[in-house]
């Protein structure tokens, strides 16, 4: 058997007995964990605890996972981060003393800490060892299996000669029972806690707590050493109705006025509508007493509040109060997840209606496009169509119950649209509020974050786009919801096709193209108002023409014919036929360049009818004294057409169509083609303004650069400068020499459109048409998140909180990232709105604050103290009251307890006749004692008696060492957490 000649096979899997039990595992594996955190030996030779260090100072935590059988266990380490001393000689000369954590039982810089773990509030350590059940482990209840852990810790702690003391957490976690030992050179501190629901009567006092702390430590000297005592009473303050805070009246103007949340359009609301401060703690400390300086059992009581040497506050906040800012963006937000078109919404009543008005709808586009019209052309034009539309919805809404009241509807369409209460006198005074309100946000954000649309890829704040996102975030949120700002879309869209019909432009844009830093729909806009700007010009210049025609050589300045009424009826009256607005839909017509009429033309205005070649056309100016190269004619430059303005969306298409040709010939050749458009124009327009001229000619105005000149010697001797087309012009099939050679005779007024004005017009149009509101509120997100950080900043500057400050700076950078990619993350979104919703609710809560101190009601000194006091409420865990009960915050505090203890026990109706009078009695009662005390403040809310010593256990020759007794009585608890120590050396 070849297994049994193998000489490996008699080697058999060695078992070490060593640690026989899954105990002796457990235990093992603790010692294990103590060494790899190096925690063995001594911990001396750190730095002793400031006042104040365990709440200012940062804490560590490790944590690993340990089993004791199937039973999963976390030890966790925390520790208080601190530098070590470089004595080595010290610590050696201290080798016997006592554990670190020992030292720290007696320490009292550290009493009472704000925000710490809950064994540094009841023993005072700065580093300790936890051992707690996994999470899905059920808690140690019997007792049995509590003293094994704990037996186990300490075979852990003596074989490791670790003096970090280790607890074991026993019974239900919500209880925060521990259970604990931490052992030293000849020395053992044991940590025992006692938890019940109720104080035992003859316990609820001072004296019952030292009778106890007597008892345990068992000291049999005759002098007992004298027992340190520091007590904190927590008073808790929750009624805070008399003092009003500054949402709820219309007395403040940075707020809102009238009804909570109603605020006029082009402005956000802001503030909490719920009290943002729950409750007020007041904390009253006698840190260093000793027994017999003070009385307390349970007839008479020493510890009045008033009197004690040391207050300190503070606030605990409601969680997420409902503020207006916030449910505004979210409400908003939400709105992009919506499916509906607007059409589903509002119903297609349009379609479904019959009626002289519906039919003369539907066959508007094709009576106009009838050879011969029966009824006058203005009854039928698309404007006016449209605007019998629009009264029909109008009428037919209000059987229906339209989404929007017509009051608020108007409203808003007046506040976008503020140029349309001219046309109607009875709106101009309106009107005139509406400009001046417009006009002076405008002047304010050009002063401060007028730019900050460049970041978010938003609009100016002065624009309609912006305007337009804060009415359909109020519409939304306060008239309506979906359905409101369906309808409002609705109407503004119908809004722009009147204006685009009538040749009114819009009010609130930027001239000149689509900016392509501004968002989508704000480039939408613009691209709109352009194409009315091209079409008023081309209106204006035929009439011009059409005068010049009739008074034979006057020149007429369209130009400057700019009032908006004019091309409404003037445009119309010229054409006999066939109205102007529609003269452009095909690609194929010519059109009148409005700078074509110029001076430039007057001399050639005469004479022969039919263009001949000779006949110079379109000319603006001469160009630099230049000369045509084949004849002594100045070089002019021409009238050229404006290249066509394209959105982004537009720009990317194009792009995409270029880079689908491919890179073959003749896909280089057809791009090149597309891209030379322009090239074209201004080629024809050359041609027109300079009769006889050559390429060169051309290039030399379009792009000096590719004309090369250099200075040459001819025949005769004589120095002369010769000019000639650049190498690249040169190349065979060069796209410029082809379309110099396609090129015709053409002035800019006679050329092909390079931009379309009557389809791109119409294309925008459906565009917004057929946005749903979740497709609006995409478009309108970078504005509306612009403007509430606009908000958040000017309600900011007024509280004055650095910190909120610096968040703002932080969250703009942020936005800027997540609103610049078109697709964007709804996630990140979600969470950047939250942080907003945040911010609001910590400039809600200053605010609040300051109308309880009345911050802005005392005298520059108090005001500027309790201002910071304010402040660091908001910024701190826990703020002192300096001067205690008897400075400025203190005697306020104070003042509220007395308040609140009155209006306690009265009815409402009684409180409210009361409440003036108590604050004129309560500073005068201030001085006074007797049983007027008692009532001041009402029985407090948590005592905590912290009891220390040192003294010899077990025997009266051992050792004497500290023992400490922390006590904890509340209306539902009563907790005793005890430290004792012994000497296990001389006992």
């Amino acid at each position: 058997m070849a297994a049994d000649s193998d000489p490996e096979s008699e080697v058999f899997e060695i078992t070490d007995f060593t640690t026989a039990s899954e105990w002796e595992r457990f235990v093992s594996r603790v010692e294990e964990v103590l060494n790899d955190w190096k925690l063995i030996g001594n911990s001396a030779g750190k730095l002793s605890v400031e006042k104040g260090e365990y709440t200012s100072g940062t804490w560590g935590e490790k944590s690993q996972d340990i089993n004791f059988a199937d039973f999963k266990f976390f030890i966790t380490h925390y520790f208080l981060k601190q530098e070590s001393e470089k004595d080595d000689g010290k610590d050696k000369h201290e080798e016997d003393a006592f554990p670190l954590a020992m030292q720290d039982l007696l320490c009292m810089n550290n009493d009472f800490p704000p925000r710490a773990h809950c064994l540094v509030r009841w023993y005072g350590m700065r580093e300790f060892v936890v051992i707690s059940p996994g999470a899905n482990c059920e808690a140690i209840v019997s007792e049995s299996k509590c003293n094994l852990l704990l037996s186990s810790i300490s075979i852990s702690l003596a074989n490791s000669g670790c003096q970090v003391p280790m607890f074991v957490q026993t019974q239900q976690k919500w209880r925060r029972m521990y259970a604990g030992e931490c052992q030293g050179p000849g020395v053992r501190t044991d940590f025992e806690m006692v938890h019940l629901r109720k104080v035992p009567s003859q316990y609820n006092h001072l004296s019952g707590l030292l009778d106890i702390f007597k008892a345990k430590i068992g000291c049999t000297l005759s002098p007992l050493p004298p027992i340190n005592i520091a007590i904190r009473f927590t008073y808790i303050l929750q009624d805070w109705q008399q003092y009003s805070w500054p949402q709820q009246p219309p007395d403040f103007d940075t707020l809102l006025g009238g009804e909570v949340g109603g605020v006029e359009f082009g402005k956000l609301p802001f503030g909490a509508c719920e009290e943002p401060i729950s409750e007020l703690h007041l904390a009253t400390t006698w840190p260093h007493l000793t027994e017999g300086i003070v009385v307390d059992n349970d007839v008479y009581s020493d510890l009045d509040p008033l009197q004690a040497p040391h207050w300190s506050v503070r606030v605990r906040t409601a969680e997420n109060p409902q503020c207006l800012l916030g449910d505004l963006l979210t409400e908003f937000f939400k709105l992009c997840c919506r499916k509906e078109s607007s059409e589903e919404i509002l119903g297609r009543r349009l379609a479904e209606d019959e009626g002289k008005e519906n039919s003369d709808i539907t066959s508007a586009l094709s009576k106009l496009t009838e050879p011969a019209a029966p009824v006058p052309i203005s009854k039928l034009s698309v404007s006016n169509m449209m605007h019998s539309a629009r009264k029909h919805i109008r009428r037919h809404r209000r059987i229906d119950e339209s989404p929007l009241n017509t009051d608020i509807l108007n409203s808003v369409l007046l506040y976008l649209f503020p140029d349309a209460a001219v046309e109607k006198s009875s709106d101009s005074s309106k009107n005139k509020t509406t400009q001046s309100n417009s006009s002076g946000k405008a002047e304010q954000d050009k002063n401060s974050d007028y730019n900050l649309f460049l970041q978010l890829k938003s609009a100016p704040s002065d624009s309609l786009t912006y305007r337009l996102a804060l009415c359909v975030c109020l519409v939304n949120y306060n008239h309506g919801g979906l359905r409101a700002v369906a309808h409002i879309w609705q109407e503004f869209v119908l809004e722009l096709r009147y204006r685009w019909e009538n040749n009114y432009l819009i009010h609130g844009l930027a001239g000149g193209p689509p900016d392509l830093r501004c968002c989508l729909l704000h480039q939408k806009l613009q691209m709109l108002n352009c194409c009315i700007e091209r079409k008023r010009a081309r209106d204006e210049a035929r009439k011009a023409q059409d005068g010049s025609k009739e008074r034979e050589r006057k020149v007429s300045g369209g130009g400057s014919q700019n009032s908006s009424p004019a091309p409404e009826g003037g445009a119309r009256e010229v054409s006999q036929g066939k109205s102007w607005d529609s003269w452009s839909d095909s690609e194929d017509e010519f059109f009148e360049c409005l700078s074509d009429q110029g001076e430039a033309d007057a001399p050639h205005a005469e004479g022969e009818k039919e263009g001949s070649k000779s006949k110079a056309e379109g000319r603006l100016h001469p160009y630099n004294s230049m000369t045509l190269l084949n004849s002594t004619e100045p070089l002019y430059v021409p009238v050229t057409q404006e290249p066509a303005p394209m959105t982004e969306d537009l720009l990317e298409e194009q792009s995409e169509v270029l880079a689908k040709l491919g890179t073959s010939a003749e896909g280089t050749h057809l791009r090149a083609r597309m891209q030379s458009a322009c090239l074209l124009s201004d080629m024809e327009s050359f041609k027109a303004a300079n009769p006889g001229c050559v390429l060169e000619d051309f290039v030399r105005w379009y792009s000096p650069r590719d004309y090369v000149e250099e200075e040459v010697v001819d025949e005769k001797g004589n120095t002369v400068v010769k000019g000639e087309l650049s190498a690249r012009m040169k190349i065979p099939g060069n796209m410029w020499v082809e379309a110099w050679e396609t090129a015709r005779v053409t002035p800019a007024r006679r050329q092909r459109r390079l931009f379309d004005d009557t389809k791109e017009a119409e294309k925008v149009l459906h565009y917004l048409a057929v946005q749903k509101p979740a497709d609006l509120t995409r478009h309108l997100l970078p504005c509306i998140l612009h403007a509430a950080i606009l908000k958040l900043k000017e309600e900011e500057l007024v509280e004055d909180i650095p910190s909120v400050k610096k968040t703002i700076q932080q969250a703009t950078s942020q936005a800027s990232k997540l609103l610049h990619p078109h697709n964007h993350d709804y996630k990140k979104l979600e969470d950047f709105i939250n942080q907003l919703m945040a911010m609001e609710t910590v400039i809600t809560r200053a605010r609040s604050l300051k109308a309880k101190f009345a911050v802005s009601e005392g005298e520059k000194g108090e005001d500027t103290e309790l201002e910071k006091f304010v402040s660091s409420l908001l910024e701190e865990p826990e703020v002192v009251v300096i001067g205690g009960g008897q400075g400025p915050a203190g005697s306020i505090i104070h003042r509220l307890f007395v308040n609140s203890q009155r209006l306690a026990d009265f009815t409402s109706d009684e409180a409210a006749l009361l409440s003036p009078l108590d604050e004129d009695v309560g500073p005068d009662r201030k001085p006074s004692g007797g049983s007027n005390k008692v009532t001041d403040f009402p029985s407090p809310a948590g005592r905590e008696i912290l009891l220390r010593t040192c003294v010899p256990r077990p025997a009266p020759y051992s050792k004497a060492l500290p023992q400490r007794l922390f006590c904890v009585l509340m209306r539902e608890e009563f907790r005793l957490a005890g430290a004792f120590s012994s000497d296990t050396s001389f006992f």
